[in-house]
């Protein structure tokens, strides 16, 4: 478990649901478009191949509509800071409800379904609504945030992949970015190293001297596509400073040992 709560950023939800439903509908519009050779090829994930990625992407909105159809839970009992700690134990529980849920249906018939359910499901109820989920019960507004991440990190193993050039909604990486940096600041907490993560985000984190003036002492720097990578798995801390996709400066520098923050 993650250490004590601190205060969460706050997100505009409205922006959040339209990059949301934004980013599905440029996977949508991507998925539709695959050869029978692009979907038989490895994802990367495990033994998935990149249908059954795109299939799961499909769910990830179709759960989410069906998680507003279940009757309210009474209390948040997890923010969304500390979602990404809460998942690796669900990842086989996901899939088998992924496979009995699609029930292997054609990936165009999926990614209708579920737009039309999620958007429906979307008018009809508040950020403010508990959802009663396998990983604790959280507002509507904080797990929309979380659904940046699963779209924005799946969308970029899907290009990958496939071969595609999926665009990425500027608002979801933003949240996706922002919402893992803050995490990191949560396995983490202290103020000796400055994590930059321009133009999204800026965290101070790990136990030492903090940093009050002038330039820090323990530095590290990367764009947004590697930061998730790294935060995700996709990317090793070394492969990345090797490659100098990463600027870590200072003794403390290190973060080798705090990533992935979920896999």
């Amino acid at each position: 478990m993650p250490p004590a709560r601190k205060k969460q950023r706050a997100y505009d939800p409205a922006k959040v649901r339209a990059a949301v439903t934004a980013q599905f509908g440029h996977v949508a519009s991507a998925v539709r478009e695959l050869t029978p050779g692009q979907l038989a090829r490895p994802s990367g994930l495990g033994d998935w191949t990149v249908a059954d990625l795109a299939a799961h992407v499909a769910w990830i909105a179709d759960s989410l509509a069906a998680g507003l159809d279940r009757p309210p839970a009474a209390v948040a009992e997890l923010p969304a800071v500390e979602w990404p700690f809460a998942t690796a134990s669900l990842a086989g529980k996901i899939s088998e409800a992924a496979r009995e849920t699609l029930g292997g249906a054609p990936l165009p018939e999926l990614y209708e379904r579920a737009a039309v359910r999620l958007a429906e499901a979307l008018d009809a109820h508040p950020g403010h609504r508990v959802l009663d989920l396998w990983i604790g019960n959280m507002t509507l507004a904080d797990f929309m945030v979380t659904r940046t991440v699963e779209l924005v990190v799946h969308t970029d193993d899907l290009n990958r992949a496939a071969g595609l050039e999926i665009p990425v909604e500027r608002q979801a990486l933003a949240a996706c970015t922002r919402l893992l940096a803050d995490a990191l600041a949560v396995r983490a907490p202290g103020g000796s190293v400055e994590v930059r993560i321009p133009p999204f985000a800026v965290v101070q984190c790990i136990e030492g001297p903090r940093h009050t003036r002038g330039t820090p002492p323990n530095v590290v720097e990367t764009d947004p596509l590697t930061w998730l990578r790294l935060a995700t798995g996709r990317t090793r801390w070394p492969d990345a400073l090797d490659g100098a996709l990463v600027r870590a400066s200072g003794e403390r520098a290190d973060l080798s040992a705090l990533l992935p923050l979920m896999s």
